[in-house]
């Protein structure tokens, strides 16, 4: 038994639901998002509360009930707050600044890193060694923050680079003499 699935989610105030078929829409106040379940889980919409019930015994049937719930709470966050990612940048003359909807990033290249914001993400630099990235779909967003982070990863040594807030990274010592 799914112990997630079988918690329903509730809608707050000034968000709908809608089913039709297998695809659930959800609209808040940031936006609307649509999530397609497999044909393992039945979805219900009753008096502001979503319900996934399995299809069955089976193995998938159990796994996707759980991982559809988590989905539709997922799309009703979003709706309603929002996800949000930081990164931080650390090391001499490395720093970014927005232009537009271009995020110019100065990484120790022999040239700027321009990334271009894809539609539904806002990015901002509220300083220049900070990151936030935000938006409603949560999978976007954490996708969005990888690509900037893969420009400059945290190094071992020095832990210069673009790491998430609050990240640990291990560090390695020097060479000896």
């Amino acid at each position: 038994m799914s112990r997630i699935g079988k918690k329903p989610v509730e809608l707050p105030s000034g968000v709908s639901a809608s089913v039709s078929g297998q695809t659930i829409e959800v609209k808040g106040p940031k936006g609307a998002r649509t999530f397609t379940a497999t044909d393992d889980v039945t979805l219900s919409v009753n008096d502001n509360v979503v319900t996934i019930e399995p299809r069955g015994k089976s193995k998938r049937a159990r796994q996707q009930w759980g991982m559809s719930r988590t989905q539709v709470a997922n799309l009703v966050t979003g709706v309603t707050q929002g996800f949000k990612k930081e990164l931080e940048i650390q090391g001499v003359g490395y720093r970014a600044q927005m232009q537009g909807n271009t995020l110019k990033l100065n990484l120790g290249y022999s040239h700027d890193v321009d990334f271009v914001a894809p539609d539904g993400i806002t990015i901002t630099a509220p300083k220049q060694t900070e990151i936030v990235v935000e938006g409603i779909d949560q999978q976007q967003v954490g996708e969005v923050a990888a690509k900037i982070r893969d420009w400059r990863r945290p190094e071992p040594y020095k832990g210069k680079g673009i790491r998430y807030k609050g990240e640990f990274i291990f560090r390695k010592e020097g060479k000896k003499k």
